[in-house]
């Protein structure tokens, strides 16, 4: 459902909690009963029109936008469809990437070989795919919820697993900004379960990390990326030497 048609929607919610009627709504506007519900059913009402229907309904314009928010069901997860579309187009991947994080819709121009008009497509697309909404003045909201991750097995993974993850290791991690650490042994299943929860502890202050920098000129940010995993597990030339 497009913005304009869930204002509508939720206005109608909240003159039926009124117990108005559009009777009424039409005596408060001055207008004709059957325009009112023409003006309803097109999802035309102006701005000034909204704000004065929300006024007889009790409320603001600014209470209508938060319940509406309020009720909306963000993504947890993409449907398999919608993640293989992003795996197919490196650039509608790479502009999906960017607004993960934090990024504006025209900053991947920046940085990438993908012109205005591109960046544009690639929004319109990712609106279409209801993973974004586009709204007036190319201003976009993420539709995903804050606890959003990718399909277990899914295309996004598949790549990980395949590409990324092999591409990503390869690298003696020597550098001033970067950094490795292997460590195994021998530890009880309480140990495992606290190393386990420690790394969604840590995964969820990445990413406070990367809505915290949001706002910070792009020049001051880089691009990061970390690898936390801990498992029950042993070198196969270990476990090949098993009875």
């Amino acid at each position: 459902m497009a913005e304009t048609s869930r204002i509508h929607a939720e206005l109608k919610r909240c003159l039926r909690e009124a117990g108005r009627t559009y009777a009424d709504v039409a005596r408060h506007l001055s207008l004709s009963e059957a325009s009112v519900k023409r003006l309803f059913a097109q999802e035309s009402l102006s701005v000034r029109r909204l704000e004065q229907v929300c006024e007889l309904a009790g409320t603001s314009f600014a209470e209508l936008v938060g319940r509406m928010e309020a009720q909306r069901e963000y993504l947890t997860a993409l449907t398999h469809e919608q993640e293989k579309a992003l795996v197919s187009n490196p650039k509608l991947l790479l502009q999906m990437y960017m607004l993960l994080s934090g990024a504006g819709p025209f900053d991947i121009c920046e940085s990438f070989r993908v012109s205005r008009s591109e960046a544009q497509r690639l929004l319109v697309r990712l609106d279409r795919l209801e993973i974004i909404e586009l709204r007036p003045l190319n201003r976009i909201k993420l539709l995903t919820a804050r606890n959003f991750s990718w399909r277990p097995g899914g295309p996004v993974e598949r790549l990980f697993r395949e590409q990324v993850q092999v591409e990503f290791l390869d690298s003696d991690f020597s550098g001033n900004e970067e950094a490795q650490r292997f460590v195994s042994g021998l530890v009880s299943r309480a140990t495992l379960d606290r190393l386990r929860q420690g790394i969604d502890d840590l995964a969820r202050e990445f990413e406070e990390g990367v809505r915290h920098d949001a706002n910070l000129p792009r020049e001051d940010r880089v691009a990061c990326s970390s690898v936390m995993a801990v498992r029950p597990w042993e070198p196969s030339f270990f476990a090949d030497l098993r009875r």
